[in-house]
């Protein structure tokens, strides 16, 4: 498809800061395509209840379903047009009441291209892990996890806020080189994470990351701090983080 005729549909969970932080990535990189940023304002297990749990995902619409429930009228509209590709980027959010391994798995099978159903990216355990470095670099960066303990207890955005370089968004990553960094430390924890030699791939697929993550859930109460949203910068251009 031509660069011209582009345009990209990002959804996103929340309002605030999941916004703020993709508008950021697309502005450093200058990432030059028509771009709709919208947030579904609830998590990917309410989608999960709307798309899957009594449908097939495949016999759904998934720009129909986002219409239906825009309380906005002006912008339904936006749902009625073409777009090139669809990025969701959801929390993986595991000590949500509607969290299974069953509901994210089948997710993360569904939703593995951009051109067609849409490609999802999961944080872990939320978007604010993107924020979660006390350095740029951050020697220590792999070594973060949060608990289930933590999360159950509400205290990881705090712990983000509180161990985060700048103790300010707005301030963390604020150059495309320093984002440059920070995604690649964690495409560098990714593959650590799945145990595998990279190869010739440039990213893990984001199914081999849950399975890690989901298997450390199980097996320790814990998940490996890991942002995934901006991974689709390298797989849209990867010379973009060199």
């Amino acid at each position: 498809m031509a660069e011209e005729k582009r345009k990209i549909l990002v959804l996103v969970e929340g309002a605030k800061t999941d916004v703020a932080l993709m508008e950021r990535l697309l502005s450093a990189y200058q990432i030059d395509v028509k771009y709709e940023i919208v947030s579904y304002c609830t998590n990917i297990y309410t989608l999960y209840h709307e798309m899957f749990e009594d449908n097939d995902p495949a016999d759904m619409d998934l720009l129909q379903l986002l219409k239906s429930r825009e309380p906005d009228p002006a912008k339904k509209a936006l749902f009625d047009e073409f777009y090139s590709d669809i990025l969701l980027i959801f929390d993986l959010d595991p000590h949500d009441p509607g969290f299974t391994p069953e509901k994210i798995s089948g997710m993360a099978r569904y939703f593995v291209e951009s051109s067609d159903m849409g490609k999802l990216y999961i944080n872990y355990p939320m978007v604010e892990a993107f924020y979660h470095m006390a350095s740029i670099p951050d020697p220590d960066f792999d070594s973060y996890y949060a608990t289930l303990d933590e999360l159950f207890a509400g205290e990881y955005k705090a712990r983000v806020n509180r161990e985060n370089r700048n103790h300010d968004y707005r301030k963390f990553a604020a150059t495309k080189e320093e984002c440059n960094i920070v995604i690649g430390q964690n495409i560098s924890k990714s593959w650590r994470l799945v145990d595998n030699d990279p190869g010739d791939d440039l990213l893990p697929a984001q199914v081999e990351m849950l399975a890690a993550q989901l298997n450390s859930i199980q097996s320790d109460r814990r998940v490996a701090v890991l942002s995934t949203c901006a991974f689709f910068i390298p797989e849209y251009n990867p010379k973009l983080i060199r």
